[in-house]
């Protein structure tokens, strides 16, 4: 049945032809809905001109079209127009109906089907029951897609010069950057619809105490800490996350490994140049860090973590036993007390033997010569070759994308292309990150007070120290009461340094 022949047949029933009104709009950037206020106003005073009963009017606010989104006002809409609720469907324009062809095929459909006319503000009525009128909305269809996908480019591109400028596009603000300015803007809140007026951030300029934050994290962890350590670290101070929230494992990470630290910006998930900002963190140290955090072999599960010193790292020296120790207190002992699998070693108190151990390592890095243990510098990488390499083989990726968009590379020859890239690019990095790993003694070496540097440390970083410096052997105690007045037997704990001078 025609439009037109269910349109008389309303009239002649008596009754006035029955419409509804679609609204739809891309982007409602204040939340305010003022772009949909308007174009209900226009479709009801054509509804009003002609005569329509308008029964419903059905709205989708910040859903695109062309997106593919799921639009849930026009799904609404088509279900009642199948229930032959109204035989006019009223809207601004053709594109605030369909971008997509494969919608409007289905339109076409129901519209043929249920006798339903379209009529717009902009564009006129749409005659979807001839072979001219389904043409002419086929075409008007195709421009709207080719303005859409026009439009996609250009906020594509302007997006990537956004991020190269270091604009913030949105979302969440970054921790480390948004410092405020005198400046002020009015938002729409989207859940309660009241007006907030906030500070406008200069996203170009680090927040200081952020920024000084990320930068400890950073050293720590190059220095052997844990993302752990950094956790009880930030609820230690009361560092927050910019939601206001408790920092998490998982916000940490993602804080430490994202590259506007080091002045790089991003766009989609891809590295595209040098920002328009000044670094935080130098690239080396951030290149490492990531090398860290992404490494396979690293453990990041919580599991069972040591709780002592020397745990796993002491070694057992009864006889020619030469096991590594552990910390018990099974057997009835009162206190923990370090031991090997077969058993020796029972009765030596963990927290005495750690605090010899500590006061050792303190004592030796706080004697004048302590800068004699520092690994040599003689060896470096050349960071700034390696940094130019890196950047060398990231442009090469970038190249291989556009020639195979442009068709003059086969998928074979862009992919193998990309993984010789991506396995030169992973050896840079791996330098890179060798070249900024810190010596675990830098930091206590020269301090002010060696012993304070040393308790400001976490767990970890302790046994690192010790992992690089010495190894701490317990052999068999003398029994009895030693010389000093103590039962604690110092001659059987024995300290073979790693490096020259250690003694």
């Amino acid at each position: 049945m025609s439009p037109q022949l269910r349109s008389a047949i309303d009239v002649a029933a008596g009754g006035k032809t029955r419409a509804v009104i679609y609204c739809r709009i891309s982007q409602d950037r204040t939340g305010a809905g003022l772009g949909i206020d308007r174009q209900r106003e226009d479709c009801e005073a054509l509804a009003e001109g002609n005569g329509w009963d308008v029964v419903e009017t059905y709205v989708d606010n910040d859903i695109s079209a062309y997106s593919g989104k799921k639009r849930p006002g026009y799904e609404q809409m088509l279900a009642d127009l199948e229930d032959g609720i109204a035989t006019v469907v009223v809207a601004w324009h053709t594109d605030r109906l369909h971008r997509s062809p494969t919608e409007l095929e289905r339109y076409i459909s129901l519209s043929e089907r249920r006798g339903v006319s379209t009529h717009t503000v902009q564009a006129g009525q749409l005659d979807l029951s001839t072979p001219s009128g389904r043409m002419t909305a086929r075409i008007l269809g195709a421009v709207a897609k080719q303005e859409s996908e026009h439009k996609g480019e250009r906020v594509a591109r302007a997006r990537r010069q956004k991020a190269l400028n270091g604009e913030w596009m949105g979302g969440i603000r970054p921790f480390g950057w948004g410092l405020p300015t005198d400046e002020t803007r009015t938002r729409v809140d989207k859940k309660t619809g009241e007006e907030i007026e906030e500070p406008v951030l200069d996203m170009l300029k680090a927040v200081p105490e952020e920024a000084e934050a990320l930068r400890h994290w950073t050293d720590t962890i190059l220095a052997g800490g844990s993302i752990r350590g950094l956790v009880k670290w930030c609820a230690d101070k009361g560092i927050t996350t910019t939601r206001g929230n408790a920092v998490t494992h998982t916000d940490m990470r993602d804080m430490l490994m994202r590259p506007r630290n080091a002045g790089i910006a991003v766009y989609r998930g891809e590295e595209i140049g040098r920002g328009q900002w000044e670094p935080i963190v130098d690239e080396t140290k951030f290149r490492a860090v990531v090398a860290i955090l992404t490494n396979p072999a690293r453990t990041t599960t919580p599991g069972a973590q040591p709780k002592w010193l020397g745990s796993i790292l002491y070694r057992c020296g009864r006889g020619d036993c030469d096991q590594f120790v552990y910390v018990t207190q099974s057997g009835g002992r009162r206190f923990p007390s370090y031991r090997c699998q077969t058993g020796h070693g029972g009765g030596r108190r963990a927290e005495v033997v750690d605090q010899y151990v500590e006061d050792v390592i303190v004592e030796r890095l706080s004697r004048p010569d302590a800068h004699d243990l520092l690994l040599p510098s003689g060896d470096q990488v050349d960071v700034a070759a390696l940094q130019a390499e890196s950047e060398q083989i990231r442009r090469r990726m970038t190249d291989l994308a556009g020639m195979f968009g442009a068709g003059q590379i086969s998928m074979l020859q862009f992919t193998e292309g990309t993984d010789t890239a991506r396995a030169q690019l992973e050896g840079v990095t791996k330098q890179l990150a060798k070249a900024a790993m810190q010596d675990p003694l830098v930091g206590l070496v020269g301090a002010p007070d060696v012993r304070k540097a040393w308790k400001a440390l976490e767990l970890e970083q302790k046994r690192n120290v010790l992992r690089a410096l010495v190894e701490v052997t317990l052999k068999t105690p003398r029994p009895g009461r030693m010389p000093d007045g103590g039962y604690f037997d110092y001659d059987a704990v024995t300290f073979e340094w790693k490096r020259a001078g250690g003694s």
